[in-house]
């Protein structure tokens, strides 16, 4: 179930980052989730030290955003179109990933 999130997620980022708008990096996806305006956020169980990560699961289920962990910084820049890994990632607008961020959010519950 986990590893099947994990390809959904990475699929939703590569598809949004083409056709809507995500945001990239714990600072900016944190911004996103307070804002409320966070569709989906995605981060990485390779992130050190693992207190940037932390904040990401109360504020999600505050705010009642999908939160998925995919298992590396490098899977998750590399669906963001990044050379270099990143700890997080915010789709803000769906794009063409809409259809899958639904199932993820009827999944995730």
């Amino acid at each position: 179930m986990t590893d099947e999130l994990s390809d959904m997620a990475l699929e939703a980022i590569e598809k949004a980052r083409k056709t809507g708008k995500i945001k990239k990096g714990a600072n900016e996806a944190i911004k996103a989730i307070e804002k409320g305006i966070a569709k989906l956020v995605v981060v990485a169980k390779d992130v050190n030290p693992p207190e940037i990560i932390m904040p990401f699961k109360p504020l999600c289920a505050e705010k009642k955003i999908p939160l998925v962990t995919v298992a590396t910084k490098e899977e998750l820049g590399a669906s963001a179109g990044l050379t270099v890994g990143t700890s997080a990632v915010a789709i803000l607008q769906e794009g063409e990933a809409k259809d899958v961020i639904k199932r993820i959010s009827e999944m995730s519950q």
